[in-house]
């Protein structure tokens, strides 16, 4: 039992739970405004990337983090615009993104790099590690929070920062009143197209850091499907946490927790099968406790608001 939960393994679940917890606070700024937003995955597997092929061009990982936001935030518009401006149903627009996003890196990786399934660049730098000079030193504590890229620690700040946005900011209780009820926030001269736009555009950025992150933080390097249905994890962890930052923190450290236990499993000469299943059980079971009062909700709420 100490070999399986140690302070590594605390450390490891930060670093795992991240693309979950930026893809999640994304899916979350969507639902608040109406827009149940299923193509995480996809708009996920482009920011991983073209992170990669940002990194490639550019030999620089913020310019190549800065190319992923504008690569995915294309995507993002145009989910938006067919959901908001054409009134199609955004779930099957979330499902096309994440089509698209897969047969599109697929095609690009052999084109660009001339490889098929992986591209790997042994002189190509990933994102830096952060000792923080105090917390470091600090026994227990520091073994769990020292040694992380800064995309870990920014993914706490911005759930922080979405809170206070969302409950303690004027513009923000418009925002929630946008999604709320999108007439009544009309008949009060709000913007509420605008809201979702910039909703939408605010969950391209937070799946490019979280693509970023898996090409680039966990590992430097990219392969087809890299993102292995963390988009759909993400997902989950929105609903679970009731579109709440604080509720989407708290279910992404589940998951992440038990991201981070398969590979420790598979450390521990477990069959590969079964702890690559661990994470996908725990979602279907965290499924079977969540009401599905508040999975209908998001969906006839994304309804009304294409309407």
């Amino acid at each position: 039992m100490e070999q399986l939960f140690d302070l590594a393994l605390f450390n490891s679940a930060l670093r795992m739970l991240t693309p979950i917890l930026l893809a999640a606070l994304g899916g979350a700024l969507c639902a608040r405004v109406g827009l149940f937003n299923v193509g995480l995955e996809g708009l996920m597997l482009v920011g991983a990337f073209s992170a990669i092929v940002g990194n490639h061009y550019f030999g620089n990982t913020a310019l190549a983090i800065l190319f992923a936001i504008v690569c995915v935030c294309v995507f993002s518009l145009i989910f938006g615009y067919v959901s908001i401006h054409l009134r199609a149903n955004v779930i099957v627009v979330g499902l096309a993104i994440n089509f698209l996003a897969v047969g599109l890196t697929t095609f690009s990786l052999r084109t660009i790099f001339n490889v098929k399934g992986a591209y790997y660049n042994n002189e190509m730098v990933g994102l830096p590690k952060w000792n923080i000079p105090v917390i470091k030193d600090i026994p227990v504590l520091g073994d769990i929070l020292s040694g992380h890229s800064p995309l870990v620690y920014l993914a706490f700040v911005l759930a922080g920062l979405i809170w206070f946005y969302f409950y303690k900011t004027i513009n923000g209780f418009r925002f929630l009143a946008s999604g709320e009820n999108p007439l009544a926030a009309k008949s009060l001269g709000l913007h509420v197209k605008r809201y979702q736009y910039g909703a939408v555009l605010a969950c391209g950025v937070l799946c490019a850091l979280a693509g970023a992150q898996l090409s680039l933080g966990q590992v430097t390097m990219f392969t087809e499907g890299m993102t292995s249905g963390r988009g759909f994890i993400a997902l989950v962890a929105t609903m679970l946490g009731q579109s709440g930052p604080l509720g989407v923190t708290a279910a992404s450290l589940l998951f992440g927790l038990m991201d981070a236990l398969s590979i420790r499993l598979q450390g521990l000469s477990f069959p590969t099968h079964f702890t690559d299943m661990v994470p996908y059980v725990v979602t279907i079971i965290a499924m079977f406790f969540f009401k599905n009062k508040s999975f209908r909700q998001e969906a006839q709420n994304s309804g009304s608001s294409s309407r």
